[in-house]
C-alpha cells in the first residue's frame, strides 16, 4: 500500500508508483539518470513529485526500447532529442524485420519438422539430410555467401528422388570395413550427381568469389569438419567419387569432337 505524505515517499514506494523496483531505483542512481533524494532526519531517502516523474520518463523511454546509455539524449529537447529518436526509430525496424524473419523460419521449421539448428532455407531438405550432411551445411553457411547456400540448397533439393535418398542411406551407414568393390561401385554411382552439380555450378570449382572469409580459414576449416564428421571410409568414396568425375572430364576432353 502506499503510505506517502504530503509527496513524500520512501524508496520502496516512489518505485511502486512508477511500476518499477527497488533495485532499479538505485541503478539510475548510480547511472545518473535519477537525482538523489534528500534524506529525512532518520536517514531514509524521501523521494518527491519530480522524482517520481522522472522515474516514470525513464520507465516510458525504457518501454520504447531506448537504452540506457541514450536516455539522456533522447529525454533532452531540441534537434539531439529528434536525432535520437531517429535513430531509435530505425533500430526498431531493423528488430522487427529480423524479427519477422525469424518467425518466417520458425514457422517454415515447424510446417518441414526440420531440426532447428539447419541454415535458414534449408527447412525443407534438412528431414532428409544424414546428421553429417546438416553438420557440414551449418558449417558452411559460415565461409560461403547466400548465394553459394542457395546453390547448395539447390543441389540437396534436386537429389531428393528414391534412387538419391538410397544411395545417400548407404553412404552414411557405410561400414568401416567396406571392401574396394564395395567403396568404388558406391563412387561410381554417386558421381554423375556431381557431376551435373559442377555443370549447373560452375563456380564449385573455384569458389573463391563466394567466399565469406579467407581461402586458408575455409580450406582448413572443411578439411577439419569433414574429417571428424565422415569416416575414413566415407572420405575415401568421397576422394574416388573425385576422380571419377576428373577422370570422365579428362575423356571427354581427349575423345574428337564431331567434325574433327
Amino acid at each position: 500500500m502506499i503510505s506517502g505524505v504530503s509527496g513524500v515517499w520512501s524508496t520502496r514506494e516512489v518505485a511502486e508508483l512508477a511500476g518499477t523496483t527497488v533495485n532499479a531505483v538505485r541503478f539510475y542512481h548510480r547511472s545518473g539518470l535519477l537525482e538523489e533524494p534528500e534524506r529525512r532526519s532518520n536517514g531514509y531517502k524521501q523521494y518527491r513529485v519530480r522524482h517520481l516523474v522522472r522515474l516514470l520518463r525513464i520507465r516510458r523511454l525504457r518501454d520504447l526500447g531506448v537504452p540506457l546509455s541514450r536516455i539522456g539524449a533522447v529525454d533532452a529537447e531540441g534537434d539531439e532529442a529528434l536525432e535520437a529518436l531517429q535513430v531509435l526509430d530505425a533500430e526498431l525496424q531493423e528488430t522487427i524485420q529480423r524479427l519477422q524473419r525469424a518467425r518466417a523460419e520458425v514457422a517454415a521449421i515447424l510446417e518441414h519438422r526440420a531440426p532447428a539448428g539447419v541454415p535458414a532455407g534449408f527447412e525443407t531438405v534438412a528431414p532428409l539430410m544424414s546428421e553429417a550432411d546438416r553438420s557440414i551445411v551449418s558449417i558452411y553457411g559460415q565461409l560461403y555467401d547466400e548465394q553459394a547456400m542457395a546453390d547448395v540448397q539447390r543441389m540437396i533439393a534436386r537429389d531428393t528422388d528414391g534412387e538419391s535418398r538410397a544411395m545417400d542411406q548407404e553412404f552414411a551407414d557405410l561400414p568401416e570395413d567396406a571392401d574396394e568393390a564395395c567403396r568404388q561401385g558406391l563412387a561410381e554411382r554417386l558421381a554423375p550427381a556431381l557431376a551435373t552439380h559442377l555443370t549447373d555450378y560452375p563456380w564449385l570449382t573455384d569458389p573463391r568469389p563466394h567466399l565469406s572469409r579467407g581461402q586458408s580459414v575455409t580450406d582448413r576449416t572443411i578439411t577439419e569438419a569433414m574429417a571428424e564428421l565422415y569416416t575414413p571410409a566415407q572420405r575415401d568414396v568421397l576422394r574416388r567419387v573425385l576422380l571419377t568425375v576428373r577422370a570422365h572430364h579428362a575423356q571427354n576432353d581427349a575423345d574428337p569432337q564431331p567434325g574433327q
